[in-house]
């Protein structure tokens, strides 16, 4: 064999060995790539939070986004998925956190994003990793939790899908996602100023109700019909508070997504002509039931399924509406627009009207259909409880200033992060008081208190690791004769069962009414004036958590309480959720935190 042909042929084996083994190399991280496709997903998002000027409801002004954008980017992931937010702090002054709302935080619970419970706020520059878990399914958000930084803007839609190869127990062809808010003209600062002055300067009631961030003022979009006392607004659709409107095809059934972040109002929503299907609320699922029209309290989210069946060559009003506050904020208003129309064609009937503010027999009627799905996605109640907490929330006085107190104690946060202090048994750094698990059996609730003055504290509900705890949520009368307010609470961590709701002051009789066999289970819960709510949880993830009223001014004010269980069992604390305060300063000379 000659010398050329001896070449050519190791020159060809050699190039098709070196193919083989790049197509060996490719097989091999195609097969590794699905692999960790269909093991998890990652999602990384690298955030800047700012102020900045904005129109949201037609009257410029500013309010805090991320990346140039308000409402804040949506996260979409599934279910089991891992998502990893690098959030930078572009504000000049001030610190800044975000809590993922409704996400239980299992094993992460630093990436709570509560200020001084669960990290330290992210000081202005510097840069935080937020890394958790998206375990279930559901309609979530996220928002700012320092401060009244949700009433700024800074929140933002969060919409976990089934996992791969999951099915949702209900069918739709699309969907839409429906953040609602309320804004004021006040800033947030000056909102906080009037709050903690003596005497409180009320924010009064919000200008204007936002739909994805989008609302107007001083105009109607309905304004045709006569019964506005506004004029007709004047909007080409590229306007930053355009509304931002539903296209749907007919005889098609969507999924509405809706969340509500508001700071202080409570809201209904009704669609022209169309009835709903409520089918999930807080990430768990419902027995489905129809309705006209639907209640929706500050930390709360459902959705809903719409059924395009009606006349199609029209158009038909969506409205948001005040609850529970006498309103003196206009309906948001927006259009499901069929496609058959153009979206410019505006509704000939008008728009749904808001049940009457102080209509609670409308709003308990619509509470008590909510129930549980049999599913295996949502555990059953447990049939009794180790330990039960009573939680009177009252308006009171502390040296002429205004509060909102539980069980006469206005919360008070400390410098250093709960999760780091009583992990590494840093007694000084808050009230090592036991909070009060009930307050006297005379106190009248249906009335204002006799003695109106509170204290502060900063003490934590301990409770026990895997317990079974109830809590009670006693409303009363505020400082002013025949005022009873209605209060959403939102615990932090975990999700409740809702076993009942009742009038007047809870009693031990009470629990016969408890609903043990398809109660709804959820992350934020309401009390009606003058009523009691029952819940129940189990304790079982570890850390610190807060439990607290979701309307902006009252937690501002005090209303909320800790809870903490199992935090032994935390580990690989991030140094950087714990670099201020006792725990900071262990750091700063060295000490060791175990």
């Amino acid at each position: 064999m000659g010398t050329l042909t001896y070449n050519f042929l190791v020159e060809t084996f050699s190039r098709s060995f070196k193919r083989l083994i790049i197509w060996c190399i490719l097989l091999y991280m195609i097969q590794c790539s699905s692999a960790t496709s269909n093991k998890t997903g990652n999602h990384f998002y690298k955030w800047k939070v700012e102020y900045m000027y904005w129109s949201p409801d037609g009257i410029e002004n500013v309010v805090m986004g991320i990346n140039g954008q308000f409402p804040g980017p949506t996260i979409r992931a599934r279910a089991g998925d891992i998502v990893h937010v690098q959030l930078t702090n572009k504000l000049h002054t001030e610190g800044v956190v975000i809590h993922w709302h409704g996400i239980r935080q299992k094993g992460t619970p630093w990436a709570d994003g509560t200020a001084s419970i669960s990290q330290c706020v992210i000081n202005p520059g510097e840069t935080f990793d937020y890394r958790f878990t998206v375990d279930r399914a559901g309609t979530y958000f996220y928002h700012g939790h320092y401060g009244m930084q949700r009433s700024a803007g800074l929140y933002g839609s969060m919409i976990v899908d089934v996992a791969e190869g999951e099915k949702e127990p209900f069918h739709y062809d699309g969907e839409f996602d429906l953040l609602l808010s309320d804004w004021w003209h006040k800033s947030v600062h000056h909102q906080e100023v009037g709050l903690s002055s003596r005497p409180m300067r009320w924010i009064n009631e919000p200008q204007a109700l936002l739909i994805n961030g989008r609302g107007q003022y001083g105009c109607s979009l309905a304004a045709h019909h006569g019964n506005s006392s506004f004029s007709q607004c004047n909007i080409t659709g590229h306007e930053q508070w355009a509304p931002y409107i539903l296209h749907v095809d007919p005889n098609k059934t969507y999924r509405i997504r809706i969340a509500s972040t508001t700071a202080l109002a409570s809201l209904n929503l009704a669609i022209g002509n169309h009835k709903m299907m409520v089918v999930e609320a807080d990430g768990n699922y419902l027995q489905p039931f129809e309705t006209n029209d639907l209640d929706i309290y500050s930390g709360e989210s459902y959705s809903v399924l719409l059924k395009t069946s009606q006349d199609s060559s029209q158009n038909y009003w969506i409205s948001f509406g005040v609850r529970g506050r006498e309103p003196h904020t206009p309906q948001a208003l927006t259009i499901l627009n069929y496609k058959t129309n153009s979206a410019s064609k505006l509704p000939l009937s008008p728009p749904p009207v808001t049940p009457r503010w102080d209509d609670y027999a409308h709003s308990k009627a619509f509470s008590n259909k909510i129930k549980a799905l049999d599913h295996k996605s949502i555990p059953k109640p447990s049939p009794t409880y180790h330990r039960r907490i009573v939680l009177l929330n009252t308006q009171n006085k502390m040296n002429g200033y205004t509060k909102w107190s539980i069980n006469n104690v206005s919360l008070s946060i400390p410098a250093t992060p709960y999760l780091g202090s009583i992990r590494f048994g840093l007694r000084d750094a808050f009230d090592q008081t036991k909070p009060p698990e009930d307050f006297p059996g005379h106190y009248d609730v249906m009335k204002p208190p006799v003695n109106p003055n509170t204290t502060t504290g900063s003490g934590v509900y301990m409770l026990g690791y895997y317990s079974t705890v109830d809590v009670i949520l006693q409303n009363a009368n505020a400082l002013t004769e025949n005022v009873s307010e209605i209060h959403p609470w939102h615990l932090h961590g975990h999700d409740f069962w809702v076993l009942g709701y009742g009038e007047g002051k809870f009693t031990k009789s009470d629990e016969k009414k408890f609903n043990l066999k398809n109660p709804p289970y959820r992350n934020t819960a309401v009390i009606f004036p003058y009523g009691w709510t029952a819940l129940r949880f189990v304790a079982d993830n570890p850390g610190v958590w807060a439990f607290h009223c979701h309307i902006e001014p009252h937690l501002h004010l005090g209303m909320g309480v800790v809870f903490a269980e199992g935090v032994q069992h935390v580990a690989k604390i991030p140094k950087e959720a714990l670099s201020c305060g006792l725990t900071g300063k262990r750091f700063m000379t060295g000490s060791h935190l175990g």
